[in-house]
Formats: C-alpha cells, sequence, structure tokens
C-alpha cells in the first residue's frame, strides 16, 4: 500500500484521489479550503460526477481515503505527492500556472526525506522543471525528490471508468526509483495489461496538449463539413458514419453540433497556441479549430432568425442543456451560455433548464432565468434551442413540445432528432449539417 497525498480536491484531484485509494492504496486529498474539506468528511461532493459520491464513500469507510487541511503532517505522511490544482486560462491565452507554482514552494519549505512529486495538473511543456527548481530553492540543495509528468486524460462525465480502466496510462519519469513507485500506485493497470507509456518529463507534458488539441480539431472539422453539408445537400451524420468507418479516422469526435467547450479543450488549444507561439512555430491548424469553434453557437442563432423569418426581437427561448455535456453539472466556455448571451443581444430572452447544471449557470449569468423542468421551460416559449443532450431531452414527447411552444420552432445542436420524426409532430426543425434523404 503506497501513501499518497493529493494537493487540490476539485475535479482532478478528488476524482484521482478516491480512484488511487480504490486501487488499495492509502491517499490523503489535501486542501486549503476548510469548508471543502469539511463538507467533504460529510460525504459532500463539490461538484456532479456519476459515482463519485459512492466511490468516496466506499474508500472512506474501508480507512484508504481522507481529507485534511493540515500540508505539513499531509506531506510526511506520504511518499509520493500528487499537484492537482487549477491551471486556468490567462489573459493572453497562456496558462496561469500560479497555483502550481505556489504549491511547489510550500512543498519543498516542507519537505523531509524522500518523495515523488507527480504533477497530474495539466501544464505547459517545461513546467515540470520549473516546479522542480521551486522545490529545491525553497528545500535546499540536499533536498531529495523525484518529479514524474503524470497526465490525467479523464471525460467529465465518465471520469470514474476513465481513470480505472483507461485506454492508456501516460508517465514521464526519470529515475528508477520514481517508476517503481508509479508502477505500484497503478499496480491493478498493470495487471489488467492496460497500455504504459513510461516516456521523458517533456513528452508526457505535450502528449497531454497534443492529444486534447487533436481531438478539438476533429470537432471543428466535422462542423465545418457540417455547414458544407448544408449548402450542398449531404447529410453531415451520414458523411461521418462513412469517415468513422476508416479506421485511420475512427468515428469518435466526428458529431457536429455546437462546437466543444468544458475546462480543458478551449483552454488547452489556447495554451498550446501560446507555446508554439513562443517558439515560432506557427500551429495553423490548431488555430483554425479555434476559430471555428467559436462560431458554432452563433450559427444556432442564426438557425433560430431563419426559422422565425429573420427577427427575434421580442421572442421568449426555452434553452434545454446548460452544461457543456451531459453528466457534468461544468459550465465553463459552455455554448449555452455563448447562445444566451448573443440572444440577449439580439433582443431575445431567455428561459432555460438543465438537470444539474443551473446553479453553476447563473453564478455566471446572475439574471439568468431559469425553468424547474424541462416541460415548465417550454410551456409559452416561441422557440425552442436544445444545446446539451442529456438522455432526458432524446425522450421528449414532441406532440406535448409543439403543444407547449407558442411557435413551433426548434433548434437542435446537437443532432439528437432528425427532420422526418420534426415534421410530423408538427415543428419547424433546423439541425447542423442535417438533411432528409429519404425524402428525395
Amino acid at each position: 500500500m503506497t501513501s499518497i497525498m493529493v494537493i487540490g480536491t476539485g475535479y482532478v484531484g478528488l476524482v484521482s484521489g478516491a480512484c488511487m485509494a480504490d486501487f488499495g492504496n492509502r491517499v490523503i486529498c489535501y486542501d486549503i479550503d476548510k469548508e471543502k474539506i469539511a463538507a467533504l468528511e460529510r460525504g459532500v461532493i463539490p461538484f456532479y460526477e456519476p459515482g463519485l459520491a459512492e466511490l468516496v464513500e466506499r474508500n472512506r469507510a474501508a480507512g484508504r481515503l481522507s481529507f485534511s487541511t493540515d500540508l505539513v503532517a499531509c506531506i510526511a505522511d506520504s511518499m509520493v505527492i500528487f499537484i492537482a490544482v487549477g491551471t486556468p486560462e490567462g489573459q493572453g491565452g497562456e496558462a496561469d500556472l500560479s497555483a502550481v507554482f505556489g504549491v511547489a514552494g510550500e512543498i519543498g519549505r516542507h519537505l523531509d526525506g524522500y518523495h515523488v512529486v507527480v504533477q497530474k495538473s495539466t501544464v505547459p511543456v517545461g513546467t515540470n522543471r520549473r516546479v522542480a527548481a521551486i522545490i529545491r530553492e525553497a528545500a535546499g540543495p540536499e533536498a531529495r525528490f523525484d518529479m514524474v509528468s503524470n497526465p490525467e486524460f479523464m471525460r467529465e462525465g465518465s471520469a470514474i471508468g476513465d481513470f480505472l480502466r483507461p485506454n492508456r496510462v501516460i508517465m514521464g519519469v526519470e529515475s528508477e526509483r520514481a517508476r517503481e513507485l508509479m508502477r505500484e500506485i497503478y499496480r491493478p493497470l498493470f495487471l489488467n495489461e492496460t497500455p504504459i507509456l513510461f516516456t521523458g518529463i517533456e513528452s508526457a507534458e505535450m502528449i497531454k496538449y497534443a492529444s486534447n488539441a487533436f481531438l478539438a480539431v476533429k470537432i471543428s472539422y466535422i462542423n465545418e463539413i457540417a455547414e458544407l453539408c448544408e449548402r450542398m445537400g449531404a447529410d453531415v451524420q451520414v458523411v461521418a458514419r462513412g469517415m468513422g468507418l476508416d479506421g485511420r479516422i475512427g468515428a469518435k469526435f466526428l458529431h457536429a453540433g455546437a462546437g466543444f467547450g468544458g475546462s480543458c479543450f478551449p483552454k488547452d488549444t489556447k495554451a498550446l497556441v501560446t507555446m508554439a507561439d513562443e517558439q515560432a512555430v506557427a500551429m495553423g491548424v490548431v488555430r483554425a479549430a479555434i476559430a471555428a469553434n467559436e462560431r458554432q453557437p452563433e450559427r444556432a442563432v442564426e438557425k433560430l432568425a431563419a426559422l422565425a423569418g429573420g427577427d427575434i426581437a421580442g421572442m421568449r427561448v426555452a434553452v434545454l442543456g446548460l452544461s457543456f455535456k451531459p453528466n457534468t453539472d461544468d459550465v465553463r466556455e459552455a455554448a449555452s451560455l455563448k447562445i444566451i448571451r448573443r440572444l440577449r443581444e439580439k433582443g431575445a430572452r431567455e428561459r432555460a433548464f438543465d438537470p444539474v447544471a443551473g446553479a453553476n449557470a447563473r453564478r455566471v449569468l446572475p439574471d439568468l432565468d431559469l425553468a424547474p423542468g424541462t416541460y415548465e421551460c417550454l410551456d409559452g416559449a416561441d422557440a425552442l434551442i436544445i444545446v446539451t443532450e442529456w438522455n432526458e431531452f432524446r425522450v421528449l414527447d414532441l406532440q406535448r413540445v409543439a403543444a407547449l411552444l407558442k411557435r413551433p420552432l426548434v433548434v437542435d445542436c446537437r443532432n439528437i432528432f432528425n427532420a422526418r420524426i420534426m415534421a410530423d409532430a408538427g415543428l419547424r426543425y433546423a439541425s447542423y449539417g442535417q438533411v432528409d434523404e429519404e425524402a428525395r
């Protein structure tokens, strides 16, 4: 049983800590926020992630997972220290590393004996070297520690499965002692023959950014194909299916719609471009992906205006879905908020509903008009925009939708319906890149 400290109880830190405890390790999750730690000790999870509350409680009950605000005691009790603090987007698109560097100094000041310091936060290439230098400066030249880069690849809404059953684990390691400790932490994955790639530290840092940017490029690419499909009478879902059958391409992340959001793709693509600028590398493909993504929410409002005959001023628009994707309450860079802002600019009003993300959305838009449920959101609205593909929106009673709306106008930002079904329900429908091929 390896003793582990995780610094930061945000999304990455808490999920990682609970999952490593489930592997059989002894994990202490540390945070400076005393209220958050007190809430976690009561079993209150600070964000929505399916299955996380049960995972935390199971490992707390087994004595493998605990929470603390005592930094010195946590470092003394742990052989391996994971850094899992936030790296939000800075003003110029760069990653804000102030929390990472602050934590590094605290680790150095209290380092006692040999430790492995693992960077779990998403950080630009070269950050681990700077963290090591900060630790060594604070701890003194005799400090004994190794740095490891172990980027996370968890998808919000399915993070536990992604950690416990990953498609790969990346570890940038430079010493045999650190390698063996990391092997012990992830021992169940080695036994399951999960692909484990040991690399240099800089390569591990780059793999995270390169992976996220590539997936973002796929999303923006299919969104541009969707717009071309609309102009030329092709169906983007059929096109994507045909593309995905090619093993070199694959079907994942070829879903046209209102674009990507959340805490990873937007900031990671911008951070990668910033790194490229510093090295005088053009990075034109990623820049194009960012530009294409920024246009997608605007297209939703354009589609509504086209359905409405050009002017949406004075309309009340029902917006279903506020989180950037299903199974999360995260609204960072969510298409919904961009769409709502654009609706307001055009003189329309919103009434919104999301199963779990309403409170977070209202923190961003304090005057957001929230409905208590799906059909309450629709009642009396002039039009509907479906933004997040929650399962409960996939099974809408379309006859009821048509009866509740003042005007039968629906914009589907995630292509969860099709034109034939909507027409049968008496609804005028717009989506991203779909056509009714059966009608030809």
